[in-house]
């Protein structure tokens, strides 16, 4: 047993020694959970784990007064890369570096690490660029390396574009521990790492309650910690429309909770648009529509459908109204807005649970229907819909995301659209289908974080393996990731964080780490770790048990 488990041990001293059942009632019925061994990983707290590392027992020592982080003479990018200097800065913090002191004051020996050298082998090092799903997050370091070149240096080889570097900043502050005294050391280790999807996401959403920007830019910090790429941006929806647009500001005047305290001023989306960016995550925007679209309408007069109560309006309204001229022209306008303001490559477009029932009472409706030859198959009228937006959108150049009712409904779709799945139950049947018509895939199904139970749900989470659906090799590689949702009902600004994390931390790790990554007592105790490693860098964190932390979280 290395140094490194002897003191990640203290992690875990308050928690049961033996795997056993533990019992509990529920509305009088008795469960039973299953209780982990609480043992010390041979991985420490990394988290999620690497593709491949090996921990040797070979220890220095970091005096945080001398110890720094510079780019390495070979690096494409140096001094002038502000995104690499920003990373820098925000990781020093992270180490929590103490001093070792003796009787003649600060130490510093043969086996003292005093820098960490950055070497970005990328011939693109275009610093100001953003993270896109081609984004290449491989690093390596290798042990001889180290060894061979400067006991009192760490190269890190990485080849991975500069946005992305924060990644190989996050694992390096992970391998860090601190001994009774307080001083930190790191072993030598070998790394070779890579994350197993391209997408990993979270989606937040803000339009059922309100999230201050604080509060996201927080949660993109915890992302970082845990290696998750896009945040998905459920940005407005049916109660409020918080996005304050520049061309149509009627929008989040009449349809925000509160057109100045609940809304997202375009300084505001810039600024979690960057902070994003030096994270290496990217921000994908929802605007969901023809459903979930209320508060839209209260802002843009004539773009929803007036329902009938028999043979007169009954004042109420249903999904985008579809068959005026002027909804394509508003959605030509916002779209090409929203293409200007939010800069990935792709943009999702919703498409879910459309009610036909407002459609089916309007006379206007019926009669363009019948025009049509729709029948009274409504899905074809959502397809019609569909299908002029997806027209609309491809002319700003973006590619766009649609929920699986889309593509169920026989929407033409281009090549690249990204479909997701969400819809739970037979979820591999969907992915099945999905990735046999050759389409780029996400899973979300089985990743729902605002279905809460009692005891360690995050097992449940951990175990889904994306690939399990029936499919050709060809068809599994069109997956391209998943994203872990928690929808707005029951979460504001006071509890969105521990609903959060580290349930969503199993879901990172799912997507990042080896499909053979699958020992769930050794995540256990890596997760407690990393769950402790979030708190004392503020993040408050639920416990997956009963334990406790070196340092506890200490409120706001």
């Amino acid at each position: 047993m290395n140094v490194s488990t002897n003191i990640l041990a203290l992690l875990f001293l308050a928690l049961g020694s033996c795997q056993g059942l533990r019992r509990h009632h529920v509305d009088g019925i008795v469960e039973e959970e299953i209780e982990f061994v609480a043992q010390p990983s041979k991985f420490g707290s990394l988290w999620p784990l690497p593709q491949k590392v090996q921990i040797s027992q070979v220890s220095f020592k970091l005096t945080g007064f001398s110890f720094n982080i510079v780019d390495a003479k070979q690096s494409s990018a140096g001094p002038s890369c502000a995104l690499l200097q920003d990373a820098y800065r925000r990781c020093q913090p992270c180490l929590v570096f103490a001093f070792f002191v003796t009787r003649h004051g600060v130490t510093s020996g043969p086996t003292d690490l005093t820098e960490l050298q950055v070497w970005i082998t990328s011939a693109d090092s275009d610093c100001d660029a953003y993270p896109s799903v081609k984004s290449d997050e491989s690093c390596e370091w290798p042990l001889s390396g180290i060894i061979r070149i400067r006991l009192w240096s760490r190269f890190l080889y990485s080849p991975m574009l500069p946005e992305i570097f924060p990644l190989g900043l996050e694992t390096f502050s992970q391998l860090i521990y601190e001994d009774d005294y307080g001083a930190k050391s790191i072993n030598a280790t070998s790394i070779s790492d890579f994350p197993r999807f391209p997408h990993r996401g979270i989606l937040l959403d803000t339009s059922r309650h309100f999230l201050p920007v604080k509060v996201i830019l927080a949660n993109l910090e915890t992302m970082a910690m845990n290696k998750i790429n896009v945040f998905h941006w459920h940005i407005v929806d049916e109660p409020s429309f918080p996005y304050m647009s520049k061309t149509f500001p009627q929008l989040s005047q009449q349809g925000a909770f509160h057109p100045y305290t609940h809304v997202y001023t375009p300084a505001d989306v810039k600024m979690v648009i960057e902070f994003a960016r030096l994270r290496g995550i990217r921000v994908v925007a929802e605007f969901d529509t023809p459903g979930h679209t209320q508060s839209w309408g209260k802002g843009q007069k004539d773009l929803l459908t007036p329902c009938y109560s028999g043979s007169k309006l009954s004042g109420s309204f249903g999904p985008v109204n579809p068959i005026l001229n002027t909804t394509y022209t508003f959605m030509t306008q916002f779209f090409k807005e929203v293409s200007t303001v939010f800069p990935d490559g792709y943009v999702h477009l919703g498409g879910d649970e459309v009610d036909f029932n407002c459609w089916k009472s309007n006379p206007n409706i019926t009669k363009f229907m019948d025009q049509q030859g729709f029948g009274r198959d409504y899905s074809k009228l959502e397809s019609f819909y569909i299908q002029r937006l997806l027209d609309i959108v491809a002319t700003t150049n973006k590619g766009y995301m649609v929920w699986q009712e889309v593509f169920d409904n026989g929407v033409k779709l281009k090549p690249d659209t990204v479909v997701h799945v969400w819809i739970g139950g037979r979820y591999n049947d969907e992915m099945s289908k999905v990735t046999a018509a050759g389409y780029p895939t996400l899973l979300s199904a089985p990743w729902y974080l605002d279905y809460i139970s009692y005891a360690q749900d995050w097992q449940n989470y951990y175990k889904v393996e994306p690939l399990s659906f029936n499919g050709t090799d060809a068809q599994k590689k069109l997956v391209i990731g998943g994203e872990a949702c928690l929808w707005g009902e029951y979460v504001d600004s006071t509890n969105v964080t521990p609903r959060l994390w580290p349930r969503a931390s199993a879901v990172a790790e799912r997507l990042w780490s080896s499909k053979d990554v699958r020992d769930v007592n050794d995540a256990y105790n890596r997760l407690s770790g990393h769950r402790c490693r979030m708190v004392e860098r503020g993040i408050p964190a639920e416990p997956l048990f009963t334990s406790y932390c070196p340092r506890e979280y200490r409120g706001v």
